[in-house]
């Protein structure tokens, strides 16, 4: 597939004219930014290379980055040292939710140095992810509070915070079930959940992190609507992204949600995951 930057300058003739704009709103339409916002920035774009009598590509794209940039948040996800957090996984199944926890957890033991992590196996609707969950907790050697499957998940999350108070520990990474029965039960479900964390974590320190499928396209901000519309959503991780992937879920959600993404997956090792740079993404959409 090519990238959106090869597209861009596919389109691209010696002459910014209607003609081009209509196809470089096709061309974002298609990059998953949704029609709305896609005429939102392509008016914005006409308007401002008119201002600027923009008429060459690397001017066009350089504008582009200016007016991207509005549209894109980016934000740290920060331990805070010697008290208890928690950062809860929120995400339907498939997306990668339990593998970004395993990542995380080796991102901040290396990374960070935070030392005490505990993994919550809250996603107890599915027996694999709790197995994957144990398996992901071995490698980084991480302890792994769980229950049997079906167990209460709301009971697994309140288990693993009451035991990580008592042995001191600093963060905990907990997995929930991506899917139920039907939406109302989600809803229900996450709200449960959250209560639990709020009645015993600081607000400052407590997270609830959505985890989105880069390939999924616009229905990424459909899972992001409804997860929100649960627990309001802090931040995004995103996965199965690289440089040659549409992306352009990211300025769709922050633009709709008003939230940051913190981190992107890129691969499959422990290693492929990162913090999310908005001028590394966006250089690497446009092909600057």
């Amino acid at each position: 597939m090519k990238s959106f930057g090869q597209r861009l300058k596919s389109i691209f003739s010696a002459k910014i004219d209607e003609e081009f704009f209509e196809n470089m709103e096709d061309l974002l339409v298609e990059s998953d930014l949704g029609a709305l916002l896609s005429m939102e920035i392509s008016d914005k774009l006409r308007e401002s290379c008119k201002k600027k009598s923009i008429k060459n590509l690397d001017g066009l794209k350089g504008e582009l980055r200016n007016i991207l940039s509005d549209y894109v948040i980016e934000d740290s996800l920060k331990v805070k040292p010697g008290e208890l957090n928690l950062f809860l996984f929120l995400g339907v199944n498939g997306v990668g939710k339990t593998t970004t926890i395993g990542r995380l957890a080796h991102y901040f033991k290396t990374k960070e140095s935070v030392k005490d992590i505990v993994l919550s196996a809250g996603d107890t609707f599915r027996a694999a992810a709790i197995d994957q969950l144990k398996i992901h907790g071995e490698r980084t050697n991480c302890r792994v509070v769980s229950q049997q499957h079906g167990a209460d998940p709301g009971a697994v999350i309140f288990d693993t915070v009451k035991s990580a108070k008592s042995k001191g520990e600093e963060l905990i990474l907990a997995d929930t079930a991506g899917r139920m029965h039907n939406k109302t039960n989600l809803i229900k479900e996450l709200e449960k959940i959250n209560k639990i964390v709020l009645n015993a974590v600081d607000k400052a320190n407590y997270k609830k992190i959505l985890v989105v499928d880069c390939t999924t396209g616009q229905n990424g901000l459909n899972q992001a609507l409804q997860f929100n519309e649960a627990v309001k959503i802090d931040g995004v991780v995103l996965t199965k992204y690289d440089s040659s992937a549409k992306g352009g879920i990211i300025p769709a959600i922050c633009n709709r949600l008003n939230i940051p993404f913190y981190f992107i997956g890129t691969g499959e090792g422990l290693d492929d995951i990162k913090p999310f740079n908005k001028v590394e993404y966006i250089k690497e959409l446009i092909g600057v």
